[in-house]
């Protein structure tokens, strides 16, 4: 008793818990470590090696630019001539396409990223002609970074959004743990979910891809919007849609979000922000010259000079549109180069005229195995002389555009009366996106996954869905990795798993259709339950709360 008294009043203390809690996060975070090393260890020899090579081969092209360009082979290697050579591989790509088949379809980030890359392999290996797996380290590193990142980001933003939503009607789930731990209870399950999300890491260290690095852009892009900053908001979609340009699918959450509000200027303030960012990272290729660079500084210090004299509300967000406005004007009258747009962007959305890629589980995957092509032509009316026809793919498209509206009328209500059911509207553009949209490759359900994360704060019936959804996404990366790699000891697992893919495809719809029905404002009376009767449908309309001003 003499000794159990001391330990029992050391563990009661408020020193003592944090201390354990401390502890349990280092624990978390080592065993996330070592789940990666594993998996990039065990899966060496079903590893998507296309991805490295073709990542290091143009990184390396840029180096090739950069040689071309220099006077002498000396000045070749400085940072000056690589930039150098990176400006000019789109133009180049573009230049020596056969037929508009440019093979490179890397944004412009995203290139800088493997081109630096490659300079520090070939600096610390000269000669190498192809990425060994042992140069990958570095952009390892950089997934583990952007995984770390994420979690923290799905701490934060499922903490913020339930210390708001303190007062809401909360699920049986919510109303199990102490109202003042609550936030940070739910938000570290959530967080430490998301760390150990297993598509997330066979994705990033088991093929491995980069999809990983646009996550941290889109979750504190919400954390933004949530604190009213939103021209931060949209200078985030903008930098990481310039690391993959996937992120563009669901930046138009963003603006529906304020439209429903009808909060006019905060949609205006993302486009700004977004326009803005674009114009700097891609000012080197609009503006050639110096007369276009000094045109775009007159009209920044003309713009500045007339909106801070008259004190005009949201100066700044103005001045960063008028000038981003001015360097696209000035681009277009002054021979600006757009082949970072053609060859970065609009080349990758053609590149693969498919309804689905590889092993999808979705609705086009169902729609291939009826017998449907992506540009086969759904509704067709002639016009008189005209002929008009909405393809498939168009069809989808606005099926998705349609069901990301409503998600955003969801998160627009849900803000307002600061209910938590905000989580699970967050993670439907990426859940969309996958389940509707053609053109999908299977590595892209991922992201969805990863996110969804937080529906472990909102109840118990969407964290099962959560993991489903993580479940099917795994095993499509892991099929995939199996076709690549044939070997006989997989031939029927393979097998099995093509047989199941209608089955499975099936099973994420009906995840993604329930997760839209809890995403969504207001109910049917007939199917209207208790927790849901407090939801008005009152018009969006509301003045500024307490966390906005």
């Amino acid at each position: 008793m003499e000794i159990r008294t001391p330990f029992k009043r050391l563990f009661a203390g408020e020193f003592a818990r944090r201390a354990l809690l401390a502890l349990l996060v280092v624990e978390i975070f080592l065993c996330g470590i070592q789940l990666r090393r594993w998996t990039w260890g065990e899966t060496r020899h079903v590893r998507f090696q296309h991805d490295i090579v073709n990542g290091f081969y143009w990184g390396s092209e840029t180096l090739a630019q950069a040689l071309q360009l220099s006077p002498d082979t000396s000045s070749a290697d400085s940072w000056t001539a690589f930039f150098r050579g990176y400006f000019a591989l789109y133009d180049w790509v573009k230049r020596e396409a056969y037929e508009n088949d440019y093979g490179l379809d890397y944004p412009p980030l995203r290139l800088l990223a493997m081109s630096i890359w490659a300079k520090q392999v070939r600096n610390e290996f000269p000669g190498t002609d192809d990425a060994h797996p042992g140069h990958v380290k570095p952009l390892l590193n950089a997934n583990l970074l952007c995984e770390l990142v994420s979690a923290v980001a799905i701490f934060l933003l499922v903490r913020l959004w339930l210390r708001r939503a303190a007062d809401a009607k909360m699920s049986v789930f919510l109303r199990s743990f102490p109202t003042k731990h609550r936030a940070w209870i739910c938000g570290l399950l959530a967080a430490s979910v998301a760390w150990l999300e297993p598509s997330m890491i066979l994705d990033a260290h088991g093929w491995p891809q980069w999809d990983v690095w646009i996550v941290p852009f889109y979750l504190f892009a919400l954390l933004a919007a949530l604190k009213n900053r939103w021209f931060v908001c949209g200078c985030l979609l903008a930098a990481g849609a310039m690391l993959k340009g996937q992120l563009l699918f669901v930046t138009p959450f963003f603006l529906f979000w304020p439209l429903w509000q009808k909060r006019w200027t905060r949609a205006f303030r993302v486009l700004t922000g977004f326009a803005s960012t674009v114009a700097l990272l891609v000012s080197p290729w609009l503006l050639r010259n110096p007369a276009a660079w000094i045109t775009v500084g007159i009209v920044a210090s003309a713009s500045s000079s007339l909106l801070l004299w008259r004190r005009s509300r949201h100066a700044g967000t103005w001045i960063a549109g008028l000038t981003a406005l001015a360097v696209f004007v000035v681009a277009t009258f002054d021979g600006g180069s757009f082949a970072w747009l053609e060859v970065g962007f609009l080349y990758g959305s053609e590149h693969y005229p498919y309804l689905f890629i590889s092993s999808c589980y979705n609705l086009s995957s169902l729609l291939a195995n009826l017998g449907w092509e992506l540009k086969d032509p759904f509704w067709s009316a002639h016009f008189g002389s005209l002929y008009f026809a909405l393809t498939l793919h168009w069809t989808l498209r606005l099926l998705y555009l349609v069901a990301l509206a409503l998600c955003a009328l969801g998160a627009a209500r849900h803000t307002r009366n600061h209910y938590p059911g905000l989580l699970i509207a967050i993670v439907m553009p990426w859940l969309l996106m996958f389940a509707l949209l053609g053109q999908m490759h299977e590595r892209y359900l991922m992201w969805g996954a990863v996110i969804s994360a937080v529906a472990l704060a909102i109840n118990v019936r969407l964290s099962v869905l959560h993991f489903i959804i993580s479940l099917a996404s795994l095993t499509m990366i892991t099929h995939v990795m199996l076709i690549d790699k044939k070997v006989n000891a997989t031939l029927g697992t393979i097998e099995f798993l093509n047989g199941l893919r209608p089955y499975a495809s099936g099973l994420v719809l009906a995840c993604v259709g329930v997760c839209l029905w809890d995403a969504l404002p207001v109910r049917l009376p007939m199917f209207q339950r208790r927790r849901y009767r407090w939801l008005e449908p009152a018009s969006l309309s509301v003045g500024v709360t307490a966390e906005e001003v």
